[in-house]
């Protein structure tokens, strides 16, 4: 059914432009469409796989005759603060009415075909003996866990089951090769993967619980630390660790009272994380060379940290390694000791090691060089954090008689997913070649679905999924991917209000306690409440004044008997210019609550210099901080709602819902995931969403610019992200390309673009 009854008239879908869909489907929810025909309720069905049509809600199936068109809904305008639909009549021409685009599958062009690859080597007689318990190996597998003379390169692309291999290889250096376990070294990244191979192994045939524990396995700062803890405990004592992100936090925040760092204009949670960068790159602060202003503050910083833990005998997570580095290089006889202890080295997730990482397990291979170093270049994703695929790439350089094995079966993902993959990501020119191959068929190729926006883009996700467990899955088959934390909030939103359950990763912040966004709703209460001191705290940096003012506000609120808003009028500030802007702003926030939520935020943006604020922390902050996003995403989220009071209630209420979901995202076993492509690394769901493929968001807006400068390495790492976010699906991928994004007309990502055209190619033929 096409038509519907809204607010006494009579609206068409075919009719109605795209950007009034998400408001007639929020009617349909609250019970304000009826039926022309026979006037009962109807609601607005907004999904992937089928067009857009109204339905009865208490029957479903039910179709009433579509009535003769009288009267339709074109377009709404704003009167004082509220969206008035406006009617004509059917006779008028429609000026350029958006419809509804369908989705596309990207159609494979290689034809599926499973390939027998289960040859062992004859004189492994212990892999006969994996194979007969269930442990069974393809032929480059085999090799890769056979192959322990020397140094060895094992490309793991993605689900070609590195964990295995790596377990396999343990096993075979402990039973055939008859290794003392003491004398092999085992590294990955998390506690998890490492806890996962001891629980495997002692799964193994003739494996004894002895060996597993002798074993030297764990992350890299875990097992660097026991070696620091070995030889000088005193001073890397459990105690003295800077355990708390918020005692860094602290310690930088003392240390920038000296330079007038403003806590609330200043982004000290990325000068902690610059900071960290340095240090994993082996960067002491004499080292390095700063190039803007934010570069001298975090430097600044960088030198006190440093100072203040010396001083008190403290370290952090970052000193582990470089003390394990400092403490091989400078003592001969530590470093002969473990060369000589240490005869195999086997490092998990080799694309994502930084520089003191590299180095310590060069110090240590120096003697033996048996390094069998398992990653993927192609899942490169971290070099914010200082991981550097270099090493992978150039692993010949330090180790130039390795052998270099493919693993090439993908036994994670279904074979139209796989092959879209491997289109996409073939596009990188600094990658080692590889084509990976899928182990089976699901007939389902990737979807590609066009919503209007980010709000419409998050109904039909909703939508869609609430479908399939009415059709029988199960909450926890099904992962919302996306690019930034901030490309949730619609998503998030939706399902909040819906009964599905879902988790969220417990340091996700709500997107209305981001600061930006904070800032610029306590303006909007501000407007409300004049004398609300905790927001007046807020916006004192967006008005360009020291947190110091907020005093002197206060006692000019009491001598002057007015309103602390009306304080700022009062004050002396010694810059006539600034005391001018002031004037101007006071009766500019007191109208904002006389505007639409959407027209109040323009009003801060333009006219109170929100703008001018978010140049300037722009420029005194690095590239992952990306303020004036937040700000459009507000604009996009205030749309939906009428009065500034409604989008405040609402924003509450989204914030207090976070903390709930993330307390709640313990306990829960069956859920849907919602996960930056960054967390959900490594992990593999049955259906995979992903939002926002438009340029700008993925390829995120930082790397556009830097491709535009002549640098396309940050356009490849994101082409990567692209490619770990595709190939977490199993069974079915859908991607989204919303057509607009904050506010603006967005681009199909350029990743997305290729396969597009290849699939269309295809069937034209």
């Amino acid at each position: 059914m096409k038509s519907a009854i809204y607010q006494k008239q009579t609206i068409s879908l075919d009719q109605l432009n795209r950007e009034e869909y998400q408001k007639i489907y929020t009617a349909g929810k609250n019970g304000e469409l009826h039926c022309p025909t026979c006037k009962e309720t109807i609601q607005l069905f907004l999904g992937i796989q089928r067009e857009p049509h109204f339905y009865h809600i208490y029957a479903p199936v039910k179709k009433c005759p579509e009535p003769a068109p009288t009267q339709i809904i074109h377009h709404f305008t704003e009167r004082g603060g509220f969206r008035i639909p406006q009617g004509r009549t059917i006779t008028e021409t429609a000026n350029s009415v958006n419809l509804f685009k369908q989705s596309r599958k990207i159609q494979s062009t290689i034809s599926f075909n499973k390939t027998n690859n289960t040859d062992l080597p004859s004189h492994s007689p212990y892999l006969q003996l994996l194979a007969e318990s269930g442990v069974t190996l393809d032929k480059n597998q085999a090799e890769a866990v056979t192959e322990t003379n020397g140094s060895l390169l094992v490309l793991a692309g993605a689900g070609s089951g590195k964990t295995r291999v790596l377990t396999a290889r343990t096993a075979y250096l402990l039973k055939f090769k008859g290794s003392d376990p003491r004398s092999i070294m085992l590294v990955t990244f998390t506690s998890k993967a490492a806890a996962e191979i001891k629980n495997r192994l002692l799964s193994y045939p003739e494996i004894k619980r002895d060996q597993v524990y002798q074993l030297v396995t764990g992350t890299f700062h875990s097992i660097f630390y026991r070696i620091l803890m070995f030889h000088d405990g005193a001073n890397w004592a459990n105690e003295k660790l800077l355990k708390k992100e918020w005692q860094r936090d602290k310690i930088l925040k003392e240390a920038g009272k000296e330079r007038d760092i403003s806590e609330k204009e200043f982004a000290y949670d990325a000068a902690l994380q610059q900071i960290g960068y340095w240090k994993n790159s082996l960067m002491m602060p004499q080292d390095i060379k700063p190039l803007t202003d934010w570069d001298e503050n975090v430097l600044f910083l960088y030198k006190k940290y440093e100072e203040y833990k010396q001083n008190n005998g403290l370290f952090d997570f970052d000193d582990m390694l470089l003390g394990c580095y400092q403490l091989l290089s400078n003592s001969a006889d530590i470093l002969d000791y473990y060369q000589d202890r240490f005869q195999y080295f086997l490092i998990d997730e080799f694309q994502d090691i930084n520089k003191v990482q590299y180095e310590l397990m060069k110090l240590l291979s120096g003697k033996h060089q048996n390094v069998c170093a398992v990653g993927d270049d192609d899942q490169a994703i971290y070099s914010f954090r200082g991981s550097d695929p270099g090493y992978l790439l150039d692993f010949e350089k330090d180790f130039p008689s390795a052998k270099v094995i493919t693993l090439e079966q993908n036994y994670r993902s279904a074979h139209e997913i796989v092959t879209a993959a491997n289109q996409m990501i073939a596009s990188n020119k600094n990658r080692r070649p590889k084509r990976m191959k899928a182990q089976f068929s699901s007939g389902n190729s990737p979807v590609v679905f066009f919503s209007y926006d980010e709000e419409e883009e998050a109904t039909m996700i909703v939508t869609d999924i609430q479908e399939r467990i009415l059709n029988g899955a199960n909450p926890s088959e099904f992962a919302i991917l996306y690019r930034t934390n901030a490309g949730s909030r619609a998503v998030f939103e939706r399902l909040a209000s819906s009964n599905l359950p879902f988790k969220v990763d417990q340091d996700t912040e709500s997107f209305y306690d981001r600061y930006i966004v904070r800032c610029a709703l306590s303006f909007l209460k501000v407007s409300l409440n004049e004398d609300d001191a905790g927001c007046m705290s807020d916006i004192l940096p967006i008005l360009f004044l020291k947190q110091a003012m907020l005093r002197e506000i206060k006692a000019l609120s009491i001598l002057k008997d007015c309103s602390f808003l009306e304080a700022l009028t009062h004050l002396n500030t010694t810059h006539a210019f600034q005391e001018k802007k002031l004037k101007k702003a006071v009766p500019a926030i007191r109208s904002l609550k006389s505007l639409s939520p959407v027209k109040a935020i323009e009003k801060i943006e333009k006219k109170i210099g929100y703008l001018d604020f978010l140049k300037k922390r722009g420029n005194e902050s690095n590239q992952v901080d990306k303020g004036s996003d937040d700000l459009k995403d507000l604009k996009v989220a205030a749309k939906g709602f009428n009065t500034i009071e409604e989008l405040l209630a609402h924003a509450e209420h989204m914030s207090a819902m976070n903390q709930e979901i993330k307390k709640l995202s313990k306990h829960f076993t069956d859920a849907i995931t919602l996960s930056t492509i960054h967390r959900a690394k490594g992990l593999e769901y049955k259906i995979v969403y992903l939002l926002g493929a438009v340029d700008g968001s993925l390829p995120h807006d930082f790397a556009l610019e830097s491709s535009r400068n002549g640098d396309f390495s940050e356009i490849e790492e994101e082409r990567r992200l692209f490619y770990v976010a595709m190939t977490r699906a199993r069974d079915e991928l859908l991607i989204s390309v919303p057509e607009n994004r904050r506010g603006k007309t967005a681009a199909c990502s350029r990743f997305l673009r290729p396969l597009l055209t290849k699939t269309k190619k295809a069937n034209f033929q």
